[in-house]
């Protein structure tokens, strides 16, 4: 299953590397990403593979939440479907 991950926030350094550490350390694979700096914003968008993961995804949407407010991001996950769903016209 794939699902897509969003990070905004103010930059700083460091921001994909915990990112992509967390998603590694429970078996996600990262098929695409984007990531641009917009007046000293920072947005991301990955598309991530959840064949692997390790955890349940509600669990996985709670650590990144959590990781992404102790930086100052905001930091969501939802599934392809999902996504797709609530983006269409």
């Amino acid at each position: 299953m794939k699902a897509i991950v969003t990070v905004v926030g103010k930059d700083s350094v460091g921001i994909i590397a915990g990112v992509c550490q967390i998603l590694a350390e429970f078996g996600i694979n990262i098929l695409d990403i984007s990531q641009t700096i917009m007046q000293g914003y920072f947005t991301m968008m990955m598309i991530v593979d959840l064949d692997g993961c390790s955890i349940p995804f509600r669990e996985l949407s709670g650590t990144l939440s959590d990781y992404g407010n102790t930086r100052g991001l905001s930091i969501r996950i939802q599934r392809e479907d999902t996504f797709d769903a609530m983006n269409q016209l």
